[in-house]
């Protein structure tokens, strides 16, 4: 089992990944489903995932497994000194097996390599089990929230205003 850098040619393993681990019947059975918040079966398409697996500012890690097949990943976008975390997938089955926090490691290990100072993401509001686990990783609150923007409602409809909030966590130098 390895974290390392995705490719282009992981690019219909991680779709895959990204779509049963946040939308459909499949992401019921972990606790990172947003059905009750966004409808749709797609978080992400071919598209979209082939311009972050090829945009230089933007490292996909990925977690494999014994057999080599990816079961976790996280998108990570270098914005000036700071790192945006975003599209962070442990498949549903395998949710409480450490894969998530090995990931948040990696992030962080790059995000230093990369010389950021911090490292963000935005959760949505009302997913307090998922801000708790954020915040026992020394995540905080930064009080700053944006409405679901309209550009991804090709990934899903909210059904119900949707308003992500932004955390953050420094990056100690080493």
């Amino acid at each position: 089992m390895s974290v390392s850098k995705s490719s282009i040619a992981d690019l219909a393993e991680l779709l895959t990944l990204v779509n049963v681990t946040y939308r459909g019947e499949s992401s019921k059975k972990g606790w990172t489903d947003e059905s009750s918040f966004i409808a749709g079966e797609i978080r992400v398409d071919e598209e979209a995932l082939s311009a972050y697996l090829t945009n230089p500012d933007i490292c996909i890690l990925k977690y494999t497994d014994e057999n080599q097949q990816i079961i976790g990943c996280v998108n990570l976008h270098k914005k000036q000194n700071k790192l945006h975390l975003g599209m962070f997938a442990v498949h549903p089955k395998l949710q409480a097996a450490g894969i998530g926090k090995i990931l948040l490691q990696a992030a962080e290990l790059h995000g230093k390599a990369e010389d950021c100072t911090a490292i963000n993401l935005t959760v949505i509001e009302g997913r307090d089990e998922l801000i708790a686990f954020y915040e026992r990783r020394a995540y905080v609150l930064t009080g700053k929230s944006f409405p679901f923007p309209v550009e991804h409602h090709r990934f899903g409809v909210p059904l119900k205003e949707v308003i992500l909030l932004e955390m953050e966590k420094e990056l100690a130098s080493s």
